[in-house]
């Protein structure tokens, strides 16, 4: 597969994200982003419009994309802050029906992106979507209703059956984050979509390897799909099992965690220093089910000495790795899959 294709691969400093309250495009690589702890503005209400084109890739991969030809798997990661609206003009340019669903956030049925309120793009239709968010609010009782800020997904749920199980299982799906004034920014992000049994459409060793540099804040944003029971583990890292990953003060009760259930629909988000604690080097991240990670479910977070340099020992990690035996996933890889075929170990150890 065309390493282009698919996106959290080496190249992850590519970030491609859009943080609808900047008041532009917020694309890495050339366009303009937050940077790590910018204040967010104080004004609530941004509206912005975006298009994305959802276009056939090589393999039998469908993805989503900024810009004509842009198309990558998982598709490219939005952003909006509490308040916000994001309008989104779905361009169609396959030969099957699709759409665009979101988690987490405000729509109406028409933007529902479900055949059963007649909300999708027929092959070579475009559409507009409109997605809102909103604050916490107080309620009765010293209680108060939850705002829209979270670690949310978007994806296809037309394609295929009624549910967008085709659309799914193409790779028609990505990252969508909502977040309240005053949240730090990461300095990179990393979308990690188990489904079924591969990593971003992929099983190891042609599994994604992000990266990072010693100290950096990194996002990771995990999301499931498929009909499979799955955990995620990071190892080396751990974050705090509430809204951001961080903790709020030393009373703060949320868990620290360093695994979580990824289960078909579900996601979360957090933020770790890199290597914090525990230095650079090629650290794994997995499904902790034995049988999925055995059998290609795992991929390789390597963090960089702080000045971008290969830490000791990390390429030899790196190569047992791409020397381990993965057996082939068969029919579970699903359309378009990059699988593993099983190979000899290489290296020393096992």
């Amino acid at each position: 597969m065309d390493d282009n294709v698919v996106n959290g691969d080496r190249q992850q400093v590519r970030r491609r994200s859009l943080l609808a309250a900047t008041g532009v495009l917020g694309l890495t690589g050339g366009a303009v982003a937050l940077s790590r702890g910018e204040p967010a503005r104080a004004a609530a209400g941004v509206t912005k419009k975006l298009t994305i084109y959802a276009e056939a890739l090589p393999g039998g991969l469908i993805g989503y994309g900024l810009t004509r030809g842009g198309a990558t798997v998982p598709g490219p990661v939005l952003e909006m802050y509490e308040g916000d609206t994001l309008e989104i003009t779905l361009v169609n340019t396959t030969t099957q029906r699709l759409s665009i669903h979101p988690h987490g956030v405000d729509y109406s049925t028409d933007s529902d992106g479900s055949p059963f309120n007649d909300s999708f793009n027929e092959p070579g239709q475009t559409r507009t979507y409109v997605w809102r968010s909103h604050e916490m609010t107080a309620a009765a009782g010293r209680r108060f209703m939850p705002g829209s800020a979270g670690y949310w997904h978007y994806h296809d749920h037309a394609l295929g059956t009624e549910h967008g199980t085709g659309g799914l299982a193409k790779g028609l799906y990505g990252a969508l984050i909502v977040r309240r004034r005053g949240d730090l920014l990461p300095d990179k992000q990393f979308t990690v979509v188990f489904n079924d049994m591969l990593v971003n459409n992929r099983s190891a060793p042609n599994t994604p390897m992000f990266e990072a540099n010693l100290g950096q804040r990194v996002e990771w944003i995990a999301i499931g799909h498929g009909n499979l029971f799955h955990t995620f583990h990071l190892h080396a890292h751990r974050w705090a099992d509430n809204r951001t990953g961080m903790l709020e003060g030393p009373s703060d009760p949320s868990q620290v965690i360093d695994n979580k259930d990824l289960n078909p629909g579900s996601s979360f988000g957090f933020q770790v220093l890199a290597g914090e604690a525990v230095g650079p080097g090629a650290w794994m991240y997995h499904c902790h089910v034995q049988m999925h990670s055995d059998t290609g479910m795992a991929g390789i977070f390597l963090v960089r000495n702080a000045d971008g340099s290969m830490p000791a020992g990390a390429q030899e990690a790196i190569d047992r790795f791409h020397g381990h035996q993965h057996p082939a996933t068969g029919d579970t890889a699903g359309p378009g899959a990059t699988a593993a075929q099983p190979h000899a170990h290489e290296g020393t150890g096992s």
